[in-house]
């Protein structure tokens, strides 16, 4: 691991921060505005990210930041240096409106276009992953240390896949015979590639569209805990294509 992994306990600590300022607003009636793109947006996901925006910049003075809901409102930047922060306030606000608790808090640190660095709060679990230089460690929400996780091995039957709620019956079946695995489980949010982080599930095929603040920081945890997450073809997954919006292709996330 690099020197930067280690950068994710001090980004645990700006996730769970946030995480403090958007629990009380779960399950409480808040209002649920619509985006430009027809995608919820609530007042936690704004005070979510002003809080992590102004750590970021306490604490990483002149590194880059394209976090979800700014993008949303001002646009993408039509370039972006080697070295950068992506945020995700709220990954999951669908399920966080409806009350359920797959919400996430994310903030993924990118060099050269790879995922060097993450941290991913679930606030209704009262956990976070993250990364350290050491690997990934999963940690009560407060803890100092927490615990090391890593991905477990294939099992012989019964692997388990995640996938998201919106997935048809259809698409599911054929990436069942696809992949091979033998469970399913549906839920929202890069909750999903810390499961598969903490040896909990197996493979996460997302054969649909996501954004790259999605999925960064829980991406680097998941590589921190032995797993991989690739193009569909298997190839190296790659950050900062502010020359596409930032938006994501097909990808598979995958443990041991």
């Amino acid at each position: 691991m690099s020197a930067d992994a280690d950068l994710g306990r001090v980004l645990a600590d700006i996730v769970e921060a946030a995480g403090r300022e958007i629990l009380p607003l779960w399950r409480s009636g808040l209002q649920v505005d619509l985006k430009a793109d027809e995608s919820p947006v609530t007042e936690a996901d704004r005070r979510g990210e002003a809080l992590i925006l102004e750590q970021l910049a306490e604490r990483f003075p002149g590194v880059p930041v394209v976090s979800e809901e700014d993008a949303s409102e001002f646009g993408t930047p039509d370039r972006i240096g080697p070295r950068f922060f992506l945020v995700d306030p709220l990954d999951g606000t669908k399920a966080f409106v409806r009350g359920d608790e797959h919400w996430t808090v994310n903030i993924g640190l990118i060099q050269d276009g790879r995922p060097v660095a993450g941290a991913v709060s679930a606030p209704a679990w009262n956990r976070t992953w993250f990364t350290t230089a050491g690997g990934a460690r999963m940690r009560t929400i407060g803890e100092a240390e927490g615990q090391p996780i890593h991905v477990r091995p294939w099992p012989r039957s019964g692997a388990v896949a995640l996938v998201s709620h919106t997935m048809k019956p259809e698409q599911e079946a054929e990436l069942r015979q696809r992949y091979g695995y033998g469970e399913t489980l549906a839920m929202d949010s890069s909750a999903k590639l810390c499961m598969v982080a903490e040896g909990t599930a197996d493979i996460y095929p997302r054969h649909g569209t996501t954004m790259e603040w999605d999925i960064a920081a829980a991406h680097a945890v998941l590589e921190a805990a032995g797993g991989s997450l690739t193009t569909e073809e298997g190839r190296t997954f790659a950050y900062g294509k502010a020359d596409r919006g930032f938006k994501n292709g097909w990808f598979v996330a995958r443990g041991g």
